[in-house]
């Protein structure tokens, strides 16, 4: 097999590992993205405890969408993890190694209740703590939890940084990303989660004092 023979087999490939999408959760952050999903053409799974309502954001979102059994196998390679943080680890547990291989999107930003700070162990992330309860083969990364579900909600392209190991497992997210008409930004190894969680709080101070607004999003200018 040729060199470019392998490239279009690894392309085809990942185009067909993203033919459907599966999210974790109903919540708002899952209703964003699901719907920039649906309108990218991808094909929307939609998983929650409540089956009602998963069943609900599947019918607002697409014809088509789909729902999945809480705790089996996601059908999706790509897998959105869109619930809060405090009941993300117990989330990974029930799904075990159904999550095997699979490409996991943590976008959680593991804030405390008052919003003044980040609840994680020093020198460690969120991503990087839900990462400890996954299968070895899974992939962890961070991505959406630096632009509000809202901002999401209303379209238009946005800046998605984003951070993960494996540099095929980037390429294939920041594909993803751009297919939802969004500019990604490559943030560096798992470890710049922490960065980008704090870049989350940061934006969550910005917008209950500086800003005096939630309706803003963070851009790079490249001159």
């Amino acid at each position: 097999m040729t060199r470019l023979e392998i490239t279009d087999k690894f392309n085809s490939f990942r185009r067909l590992d993203m033919s459907t999408i599966s999210i974790i959760g109903s919540g708002t952050m899952a209703a964003a993205i699901g719907d920039r999903v649906a309108k990218a053409g991808h094909n929307v799974e939609v998983i929650s405890r409540d089956p009602a309502k998963a069943k609900a954001l599947a019918e607002r979102l697409a014809t088509g969408a789909t729902t999945g059994a809480y705790g089996a196998a996601p059908s999706g390679h790509i897998v959105i993890l869109a619930v809060p943080y405090s009941g993300a680890a117990a989330v990974v547990s029930d799904f075990g190694e159904t999550l095997a291989g699979k490409v996991i999107i943590d976008v959680a930003n593991p804030v405390n209740a008052d919003l003044s700070g980040l609840v994680t162990p020093h020198g460690s992330s969120g991503a990087e703590e839900i990462a400890k309860g996954l299968p070895a083969d899974a992939h962890l990364v961070k991505a959406f939890n630096t632009i509000f579900g809202h901002v999401l909600a209303k379209g238009g392209r946005l800046d998605a940084f984003f951070a993960a190991d494996d540099p095929q497992v980037k390429a294939r997210v920041s594909t993803f990303l751009e297919s939802l008409g969004l500019r990604p930004f490559d943030v560096g190894g798992l470890q710049m989660a922490q960065t980008l969680e704090a870049l989350g709080l940061m934006m969550i101070g910005l917008a209950r004092n500086g800003a005096g607004t939630w309706d803003f999003a963070m851009n790079i200018d490249l001159g």
